[in-house]
């Protein structure tokens, strides 16, 4: 079972955390997002994964090779951010006859994955939002999708498409997404994989949906803080540790050093990270960083910042450091 995954986008509303890291390696919940990902689509069946890579890709291949050993992993770069359906295109000589599992990487799901990797029938994840607007869109009759429509002005329909798809005629989405880029389709100004999807649609390609409750995304600082948060809720991990309060949902680095402080609830404190004298809550506070004398509320730490002083508000990236008075 084979699963591709695009990781090559930049980040940039995670600026400046993403100068130093992709974003897909961002720590939530006491790992990567990528890790959350991986953690779900093996379970359920996934063998071997391809990579679509472009920024910092030199460091998302070391931490699935090293955190992923048995996961037969190839990795193909994307010189040229044009889309969702061209970061697929470009992998498209992988991809053989059978079914593929397509998930983005940025994206964060609390999903059982098992029945949907035995369906006969291509479908694709779905969420009802309030404003669909922001999403590609999927219309449906009788449980079928009927059409599928990205960011619509006027939508007729509030299911979201969640970023997983599940395609069972592979070399039908490979023609599909071919015709896409050579024949220069391009829809917002790039190739967009809900456009291929349609055109396999309207080839005779049956496609249904399946919900997804939990969909979390990360493509900003609130709501990294806010998956952050949803995560810690269903995992959360401590330890007991003396002078220090902890108010769960909490995750707590097993190599974390913690004295005099209160940390929680929705905190999580990454690997090697020393904290003194502070209190921490709805924060992130990364692997090696130090924060001593703070008190910090909806706060980003970035891997190995360095936080002195008073009560505020921040969002650090990677080697900063910050004093106050």
């Amino acid at each position: 079972m084979r699963a591709v995954i695009p990781v090559a986008g930049v980040g940039s509303r995670l600026r400046p955390h993403t100068f130093t890291l992709p974003k897909v390696l961002l720590n939530v919940a006491g790992k990567p997002m990528l890790g959350h990902i991986l953690d779900t689509v093996i379970p359920a069946g996934v063998t071997e994964a391809t990579f679509i890579v472009g920024h910092m890709s030199d460091l998302i291949r070391q931490f699935v090779r090293t955190a992923y050993p048995g996961l037969r992993a190839d990795f193909v770069e994307q010189g040229e951010q044009k889309g969702l359906g061209h970061a697929i295109y470009v992998a498209r000589s992988l991809l053989g006859a059978e079914p593929v599992l397509i998930i983005l990487g940025d994206t964060v799901f609390d999903v059982d994955l098992a029945p949907v990797l035995r369906s006969p029938v291509s479908c694709l994840g779905v969420k009802t939002v309030d404003d669909p607007r922001r999403f590609g869109v999927a219309e449906t009759r009788e449980g079928v999708i009927t059409r599928l429509v990205e960011k619509p002005h006027q939508p007729v329909s509030r299911l979201a498409l969640v970023g997983l798809y599940w395609i069972v005629h592979t070399p039908l989405l490979v023609e599909c997404l071919t015709r896409l880029v050579e024949g220069d389709v391009r829809t917002g100004g790039e190739y967009q994989l809900t456009d291929a999807l349609q055109m396999m649609i309207d080839r005779g390609e049956r496609m249904t949906t399946f919900p997804v409750e939990g969909w979390y995304d990360c493509g900003k600082p609130e709501t990294l803080l806010s998956t952050n948060r949803a995560l810690l809720e269903k995992h959360s991990v401590t330890r007991d540790m003396p002078g220090v309060v902890l108010i769960p949902p909490v995750y707590i680095s097993p190599t974390a050093t913690i004295t005099n402080a209160v940390i929680g609830p929705n905190t999580t404190i990454g690997e090697g990270a020393s904290v003194s004298d502070a209190v921490i809550r709805n924060s992130i506070v990364g692997e090696h960083a130090k924060v001593h004398a703070a008190l910090l509320e909806e706060s980003i730490v970035g891997n190995g910042a360095v936080v002195r002083g008073r009560f505020q508000r921040i969002n650090v990236g990677d080697l900063s450091e910050l004093e106050s008075g």
